[in-house]
C-alpha cells in the first residue's frame, strides 16, 4: 500500500483524545476531523485500535496484537481516518497495551493454542505463566462453582469442553475419550471456581483482573510478534506517535522502551506513568515523559484552598467520626488498605514471590531454614511500605535500597515476635534491591526482583486508588489518579518550581485535567474543589441535606459515605443550579451507578467479589430518595451561590493546562464543561464540537460557560498550532509575581523563547477566598516591558486594547477571570 504521507517531524502541539468502540468507530472519528482541526490540535490520540473482545468499549482488552479491529473499520478504516486527518493537517497518536492481552480462551487465539498444548506451544513464551505453581496446569477461573458442582454440566463435543454456560475450551491431543476426571487432569489447564484465582492463580495479571493475562514482552521474539502491525504503521506513516499504557507492569519499562524507540524510528512517546510526590521520571527513559497525571496533580493543588481544605477534614471528622484507618487519618488509611490489598486481593502474586524465595533460599546454605511463613510476613510488611509505584532495574542496588528503606524494614521486622525469625526480612529486602552476592539460583533472585517490582506496583494502584480513595472523603477533587489527598493543596511556588523542572527536563510531556481513568472530570473536580473555599456553607449545607434525607437513611449507608455521596451530587451540577441535562432518571442513573462503585471500591460495607445485598440497597434508597429527592431542594442553591467562582476554577484550570509546558491532551468534550464522574460515565458519547465553533467563528460573544471554555481551549490550541515557538523545547518558563493584599490570588507566567517573554498567562486563584477577604483592592501584575493584548477578548463590545506595566488585576480580570496577553510586536 501507498504510505498516507511522511511523519511529521515535530512533536504534537496539542492532542485529542478519542475513545474508540463499536458505536464509535473509525468512520465516525473520521466525520469530526474538519471540526478537530478547527479546534486547533494537532493530532488525535486514539484508544487501543487493535483487536480485542468483542464488544469492548476501551479495546485495553487486546485479543490480537497483529490486527487492527474489525469492529471499529479495520485497518481499511484506519487507513482512511488517517488520510482525512493528514488532509486537514493532524497527525495520529495510538494507545498501545504491551504490558496485558485479554485471557479470554475464545477469541485470544494464542492463549488458545496454549490451553490446547500448554509449555509446548510456540505462544507460550508470549504469556507470564508459572507452570510449576499450578502443577503443570494453568489454572482458569472461568466456573460459576466448583469443580465438583460443576461437572454435572460438563461434556466433550466437537473436540472440545465444553463448561456450564457455554464456554468451549480446546483438549489436549488424545484426551477427548478419557472419562472427565482423568480428562480434566490430562488438560494444560484446570477450570476452576472464579473465587479460587485470589490465592491459587498461577498467571500474571493486569492488577487483580482475571480477564486480563499479562505478555512478556521482555523477551526480543514476543516484542517484534506483539509490536508489528503498530510499528508497520509507524514506518508507513498511518501513525505517528504512541501513548504507552502502564509500563509499569513489565518486567523491565526501560529496555522495553528502548526497545521501542529504536523500532518506532524515534517517534513521539508518552508513558502511563504515575509518579509519587516528588518522585522524578526515571531519566534514563527514551520517552517524551508521561502521559501528565503529575500535571494534574499540580494545577488542581495549586488552585485548592489549603486552610479550606484543613478545616474541610476538621469537619469531616466532626461529621463522620470515621476510625483513622477507615478515613480518619490518610496514611492510616493508605497503609491499612495496601494491607488488605497484599493478603486478600494479591494473596496470589504474593505466593508466587514466597515460591521464588523459598526456592532461592533453599539453594543456599546460608540462607536455608527461613519457612514460607516469614518470607510470606516479610514480602507483605515490605510491599506495603514501598512508597512510590515500584523500583526499576536499571537502579543501582543502592538506589533501590533507599526506595526499600532501612526504617521500612526496621518496621517489617516489628511484625515477627522472635528476633531470629525477622531475619527474612533481610532476605527479602535483598533479593528486591539485588543486593544479596554470590547466590546459587541466581536466575530466582533475577525473576523475584523483577516480580517484586511488578506486585509493588500493583498493589499501589490498587490500594490507594481503588480502595483509600474511596475511604478518605473529605476533599473528593483531591482522590483523582496521582493525586494525594493527604496534601490537597500547593503553594504557587511549588507549581512554578514544577513547571520550571518540566520545561527544562520534559518540555514535550503529555499533560492532562481529564481522561478515560480519571475518576472524576476536571470540571466535575472544580466543583467539588471550591467547597473548600466556602467550608462554613458546605457545613450548612450538608447538615440541612442530612437532615431532611433523615438521619436514619444516612446511618444505613454510614456518614462518611453520605458526606463523599453529597460532594458527588455537587459535582454534577452546573455553575447556575439549573439541573443536569437529560431527564432527572439519567441523572440519578449515573448518581446511583457511580456511588455503588464508590462503596464497592471502598471495601467496607460491600465489595465487587463480597456483596451486601442489603447495604447497596441502602445506598440506591438513599441515591434514589435522598440525593434526587426532596432533600435535594438545596442543591441548586448552593450550585447557584457558587456558580461565579465554580467558572473561575473551570476557566483558570483549563487555561493552565493549556499553556504550561508539555504537550496538553484534550479529553473528549472536555473542551466545554462536562461534568462527568468515573467510568463508564466518562465515556458517555459527546457532540462535536462543530456548531458551537462555526457560532464563535461567526463573530457570536460566549453565552455560558460551555461556550466560554471552547472559546477558551480554541483560542489557545490555535495558538498552540500556530506559534509553537511558544511553548515547545526552545521555550522558556517564566513565574510573574502579583503585588498588593491579594498578591496570592493571582497565578500568572511567561511562555516563549528569550528573556522577555511574548505571551503571559495569568489566572484568578481561590476566587472564593478572594471575594470574601475584600477583592483585588489595589493589587497588581507587573508586565515585561511593552504592550500585551489578552487574546480571550474576542467579541467582547469593550475589551480593553491593551496592558502595558503596572497592569491592576481588577481591570485585567474585569470581564473573565482568566487572561492570555500576547506581545503586540508578536
Amino acid at each position: 500500500m501507498t504510505p498516507a504521507s511522511p511523519v511529521p517531524p515535530a512533536p504534537p502541539t496539542a492532542t485529542y483524545r478519542i475513545q474508540l468502540h463499536p458505536g464509535h468507530p473509525f468512520a465516525a472519528a473520521e466525520a469530526d476531523v474538519p471540526a478537530l482541526a478547527a479546534l486547533g490540535v494537532s493530532h488525535l490520540h486514539l484508544s487501543p485500535v487493535l483487536e480485542a473482545v468483542p464488544g469492548s468499549t476501551h479495546g485495553y482488552d487486546v485479543t490480537d496484537p497483529t490486527r487492527v479491529r474489525a469492529e471499529l473499520g479495520g485497518e481499511a478504516g484506519l487507513r482512511s481516518l488517517s488520510r482525512t486527518a493528514r488532509a486537514h493537517g493532524l497527525g495520529l497518536v495510538v494507545d498501545i497495551v504491551p504490558n496485558h492481552m485479554a485471557a479470554d480462551p475464545v477469541h485470544n487465539q494464542a492463549l488458545r493454542t496454549v490451553l490446547r498444548d500448554g509449555p509446548h506451544s510456540p505462544y507460550a513464551a508470549w504469556f507470564d505463566i508459572d507452570w510449576a505453581g499450578g502443577g503443570g496446569q494453568l489454572l482458569l477461573p472461568v466456573l460459576g462453582e466448583r469443580a465438583g458442582e460443576a461437572a454435572a454440566g460438563m461434556r466433550v463435543e466437537d473436540g472440545e469442553l465444553r463448561l456450564p454456560g457455554g464456554l468451549a475450551l480446546p483438549l489436549r491431543a488424545g484426551t477427548e475419550r478419557l472419562p472427565l476426571p482423568e480428562l480434566l487432569d490430562a488438560q494444560w489447564y484446570r477450570p476452576v471456581w472464579w473465587r479460587l484465582a485470589r490465592t491459587e492463580l498461577n498467571y500474571r495479571r493486569f492488577f487483580t483482573i482475571n480477564d486480563l493475562i499479562a505478555v512478556r514482552v521482555e523477551d526480543p521474539a514476543v516484542f517484534e510478534a506483539t509490536h508489528a502491525t503498530v510499528l508497520a504503521l509507524l514506518d508507513e506513516g498511518v501513525v505517528h506517535g504512541l501513548r504507552v499504557d502502564h509500563p509499569d507492569g513489565l518486567t523491565d519499562p526501560g529496555a522495553y522502551l528502548a526497545r521501542l524507540r529504536e523500532r518506532s524510528g524515534g517517534r513521539w512517546t508518552v508513558v502511563e506513568k504515575i509518579l509519587a510526590d516528588g518522585e522524578p521520571l526515571p531519566p534514563a527513559w527514551p520517552v517524551a515523559g508521561t502521559t501528565g497525571y503529575d500535571a494534574l496533580r499540580h494545577v488542581d493543588a495549586v488552585l485548592t484552598d489549603p486552610e479550606g481544605a484543613r478545616t474541610l477534614v476538621e469537619q469531616y471528622r466532626a461529621f463522620a467520626d470515621p476510625e483513622p484507618e477507615e478515613g480518619g487519618e490518610w496514611r492510616a488509611t493508605a497503609r491499612r488498605a495496601a494491607r488488605q490489598v497484599a493478603g486478600h486481593d494479591l494473596a496470589a502474586e504474593v505466593e508466587t514471590l514466597v515460591r521464588i524465595a523459598t526456592r532461592v533460599c533453599s539453594a543456599d546454605l546460608g540462607l536455608r531454614d527461613h519457612a514460607p511463613w516469614a518470607l510470606r510476613t516479610a514480602v507483605r510488611e515490605l510491599l506495603v511500605r514501598v512508597p512510590v509505584y515500584r523500583p526499576y532495574p536499571e537502579q543501582s542496588p543502592a538506589e533501590t535500597a533507599a526506595v526499600l528503606t532501612e526504617r521500612a524494614a526496621e518496621e517489617a521486622r516489628a511484625a515477627f515476635d522472635v528476633p531470629q525469625e525477622a531475619h527474612a526480612v533481610d532476605v527479602v529486602r535483598g533479593l528486591a534491591a539485588g543486593t544479596l552476592t554470590g547466590l546459587t539460583d541466581t536466575a530466582g533472585a533475577d525473576a523475584f526482583r523483577a516480580r517484586f517490582a511488578q506486585v509493588a506496583s500493583a498493589l499501589h494502584a490498587k490500594a490507594v486508588e481503588d480502595r483509600a480513595f474511596y475511604r478518605y472523603v473529605p476533599l473528593l477533587s483531591a482522590c483523582e489518579v496521582g493525586g494525594d489527598p493527604g496534601s490537597p493543596a500547593l503553594a504557587p511556588e511549588a507549581f512554578h518550581a514544577f513547571c520550571g523542572r518540566l520545561q527544562r527536563d520534559w518540555p514535550e510531556t503529555g499533560t492532562v485535567l481529564s481522561t478515560h481513568d480519571t475518576k472524576r472530570s476536571a470540571d466535575a473536580r472544580a466543583r467539588i474543589a471550591v467547597l473548600a473555599e466556602f467550608p462554613r456553607l458546605w457545613g450548612e449545607f450538608l447538615t440541612g441535606a442530612v437532615r431532611r434525607a433523615g438521619k436514619d437513611a444516612a446511618a444505613a449507608v454510614g456518614l462518611p459515605f453520605a458526606w463523599a455521596a453529597w460532594q458527588t451530587a455537587c459535582a454534577l451540577l452546573p455553575e447556575d443550579g439549573t439541573p443536569p441535562s437529560g431527564s432527572a432518571g439519567s441523572y440519578a442513573d449515573r448518581l446511583a451507578g457511580a456511588l455503588l462503585k464508590h462503596a464497592r471500591e471502598a471495601g467496607l460495607h460491600t465489595t465487587w467479589t463480597e456483596q451486601d445485598p442489603a447495604y447497596e440497597e441502602a445506598v440506591e434508597r438513599y441515591v434514589r430518595e435522598g440525593l434526587t429527592g426532596a432533600a435535594a431542594d438545596q442543591l441548586p442553591a448552593l450550585a447557584e451561590r457558587l456558580g461565579p467562582y465554580v467558572r473561575a476554577r473551570v476557566l483558570a484550570a483549563a487555561l493552565l493546562h493549556l499553556t504550561m509546558p508539555g504537550v496538553p491532551d484534550v479529553y473528549q468534550g472536555t473542551e466545554r464543561d462536562v461534568r462527568t464522574l468515573m467510568d463508564p460515565d466518562n465515556r458517555r458519547p459527546v457532540p462535536s464540537p462543530e456548531g458551537a465553533l462555526r457560532t464563535l467563528g461567526s463573530g457570536g460573544r460566549p453565552t455560558g460557560l460551555d461556550e466560554e471554555k471552547l472559546a477558551l481551549t480554541a483560542t489557545a490550541l490555535r495558538l498552540r498550532r500556530d506559534r509553537p515557538a511558544l511553548f515547545g523545547a526552545a521555550s522558556g518558563y517564566h513565574p510573574l509575581a502579583a503585588r498588593g493584599p491579594a498578591a496570592a490570588h493571582c497565578l500568572a507566567f511567561g511562555r516563549g523563547p528569550g528573556a522577555t517573554p511574548p505571551l503571559l498567562t495569568a489566572v484568578t486563584r481561590l476566587p472564593g477566598a478572594l471575594h470574601q477577604a475584600g477583592g483585588w483592592q489595589g493589587t497588581t501584575l507587573p508586565l515585561p516591558p511593552g504592550r500585551y493584548t489578552d487574546l480571550l477578548a474576542g467579541a467582547d463590545p469593550h475589551p480593553s486594547t491593551s496592558y502595558e506595566g503596572e497592569t491592576d488585576l481588577a481591570t485585567l480580570f474585569a470581564r473573565r477571570p482568566v487572561a492570555l496577553l500576547l506581545h503586540q510586536e508578536d
